[in-house]
């Protein structure tokens, strides 16, 4: 059946993953909605999208303010109609020692990767199971397994897995799914970031010996996006080269 014409909200998806998941969820018909924090970004995203031949707008939302997200589910829906597939997406990490990271650290981390991920999924809530239809996926990562430096990312993923296992308990019977990808190491701009010898140290870890890419993660997104997945639900898919198989 597909997602043809189906609403699909994917946050922080102006760039990265979450762009690249966007686009491949345009490219088999759904009508995109495009958020970032930073407004520049999402301009430029949807004017590509459109471009394209893509139907497509935008919204700049601080996922971790709760009348922020209701805007956001909002202008989806007045633009669209409906909100059918939600993308939990946007992330971010804050990494150290478990003895030099800060308050300010922690909060961040779980604000934005699991705070943001409860807000949207309580907000789309109303109208997934007023359809009696609805898809969401979030990405949480192999780290939710445990990472050494990543207390607060770790914790954050952790909870959102928990987030997904609770969401498919409580709307399997309205026909809204909640699943949750698990990538490891994916090429993006932030991979390049890192100091050589840690990169190396990372790939040495890895079984498959290589990165995964941003298609890696968008065709699991469209995977368990698509109308024919309503039977796959409260389940981690692991999107890591086989990295899933350690922890640490």
């Amino acid at each position: 059946m597909g997602i043809k014409n189906r609403v699909a909200l994917v946050t922080g998806s102006a760039s990265g993953i979450g762009k690249q998941t966007a686009l491949r969820l345009a490219e088999n018909g759904a009508k995109i909605v495009i958020n970032d924090i930073v407004p520049e970004k999402v301009e430029q995203t949807v004017a590509e999208f459109k471009k394209a031949g893509h139907e497509a707008i935008g919204h700049v939302a601080d996922i971790t303010k709760k009348a922020s997200v209701e805007g956001m589910i909002k202008a989806a829906v007045d633009a669209f109609g409906s909100i059918d597939i939600l993308v939990n997406n946007a992330g971010m990490e804050k990494a150290g020692a478990l003895r030099k990271l800060t308050e300010a650290d922690w909060d961040i981390t779980l604000n934005v990767n699991l705070k943001g991920a409860f807000l949207c999924c309580q907000a789309a809530h109303n109208y997934m199971v007023e359809k009696n239809h609805g898809r969401i996926v979030n990405i949480a990562s192999r780290a939710w397994l445990g990472g050494a430096g990543q207390a607060p990312y770790s914790s954050a993923k952790s909870g959102m897995v928990g987030l997904t296992r609770t969401v498919a308990l409580e709307l399997g019977r309205k026909n809204v799914t909640s699943n949750c990808i698990a990538p490891g190491l994916i090429e993006t701009p932030l991979w390049y970031e890192l100091p050589e010898k840690n990169r190396n140290f990372l790939l040495s870890k890895q079984p498959t010996g290589r990165l995964g890419n941003v298609d890696d993660i968008a065709n699991a997104v469209m995977f368990l996006a698509d109308d024919d997945a309503g039977f796959i639900t409260g389940q981690v898919l692991y999107i890591c080269g086989g990295r899933s198989l350690f922890s640490g």
